[in-house]
């Protein structure tokens, strides 16, 4: 498995590459990796790349102030290893100092996708996503990109900026991998405690419910999550294309869900 950590470098490897017939996987993370990111390796195989990067990098413009973007788990050694193990055959280590060049002053904004959910809680996350996804595309060269459906409204975004800026490459969504528990896999997982890994199951479990009853009301999510003892930031079901809200659950529409479980910030959705 090839190494590279300066972005030029990866750019002219990738190229030649493509020069040379190669099918081109991109898998970009912000590295700690789990079951949920070796999925996304795996997809690449399944669908027959010849190479399959994968990115690591923490990207400090999509955290916004007061988030975890110091303390957010790393172990460089520990993701190199597994992207080896998974059959990846390229991973890239880039750095802030590399990726930013001073006074980098370009960026990408989506502007309706991104308005509510997360992009309304997070504000200027989804412009940060969007630019470095931007950049490693233009990096890596990719016929198609894997990304995970837990971040559905990410996934909805990088798809929209793909056909807006005529991108040339195809946007694969793989299925949430979840713990045995049923809980969603993520890296800030594990900043939960046992007790607090308990109680944010209520989140899987309230959906999991929803969707085999779709005539429940949002509320009753809410109110399950709030009994176990989160912090409700949002419930809402929305069209799986536009993200518009929707009033009444059916074919076509997600239900997503963002909470405190403590200090810690987890997402889930579900589609109907």
């Amino acid at each position: 498995m090839k190494t590279f950590k300066d972005p030029k470098k990866l750019q002219k490897w990738a190229a030649l590459r493509k020069r040379e017939g190669a099918k081109i996987a991109l898998v970009p993370t912000m590295g700690y990796l789990h079951e949920g990111h070796l999925s996304l390796i795996a997809k690449a195989k399944a669908m027959k790349a010849d190479e399959i990067i994968v990115s690591v990098f923490v990207n400090p413009v999509q955290f916004c102030p007061g988030e975890d973007y110091e303390k957010y788990p790393r172990d460089e050694k520990a993701d190199y290893e597994k992207c080896k193990a998974a059959g990846a055959t390229a991973i890239f280590f880039p750095t802030p100092a590399n990726m930013y060049l001073e006074n980098h002053s370009v960026y990408i904004n989506e502007e309706q996708l991104s308005q509510g959910l997360c992009g309304a809680r997070r504000p200027g996350h989804f412009r940060g996503v969007c630019t470095v996804v931007a950049k490693l595309f233009n990096l890596a060269h990719p016929d198609f990109a894997v990304f995970g459906q837990k971040d559905f409204q990410q996934a909805q975004i990088i798809k929209r900026m793909v056909r807006d800026l005529n991108f040339d490459l195809d946007i694969v969504v793989a299925p949430i991998v979840r713990e045995k528990s049923g809980l969603a896999r993520s890296s800030r997982n594990t900043y939960l405690s046992d007790e607090e890994k308990t109680r944010a199951l209520a989140i899987s479990r309230s959906l999991k419910e929803l969707k085999a009853n779709p005539a429940q009301r949002l509320s009753s999510v809410v109110k399950k999550l709030t009994q176990a003892g989160l912090k409700v930031d949002y419930v809402e079901a929305v069209d799986v294309e536009t993200l518009k809200p929707v009033k009444k659950l059916g074919k076509g529409v997600a239900v997503l869900v963002a909470a405190y479980c403590g200090k810690t910030r987890l997402i889930d959705n579900i589609v109907i």
